[in-house]
């Protein structure tokens, strides 16, 4: 995975794939925990499938930055991870962009809000 601070207010993971991909959301979380104060975007570029407990680090982080009046945007997501949070009832609960251009500038025009 890679961890980048896009700006001070904006963190950009690039997630793996199962199994590692729940640990890492796990750091995130604790990342966002531990400093706050900031946007985050998840690239699923490399992520084909996802487990109960990767969605539910995902809701936990959501619920995380909206305490705090931030953002979490999915990028690159993959059709069946799609799907996925389709029949879980998620898709409305999710931000979901085409790439990470699309994310940065969904989060850059939220802000000037």
């Amino acid at each position: 995975m890679g961890i980048e601070n896009y700006s001070e207010d904006i963190l950009v993971a690039t997630l793996p794939k199962e199994p590692e991909l729940r640990r890492e959301l796990t750091i995130v979380n604790e990342i966002v925990s531990n400093k706050g104060g900031r946007d985050v975007i998840i690239d699923f570029t490399r992520v084909d499938t996802l487990t109960s407990s990767s969605i539910s680090n995902l809701l936990v982080l959501r619920d995380l930055l909206h305490e705090s009046g931030h953002r979490l945007v999915l990028c690159n997501v993959a059709s069946p991870t799609e799907d996925i949070f389709r029949v879980a009832g998620l898709s409305e609960v999710f931000d979901c962009v085409d790439d990470k251009s699309a994310a940065l500038e969904s989060v850059e025009l939220a802000r000037k809000k």
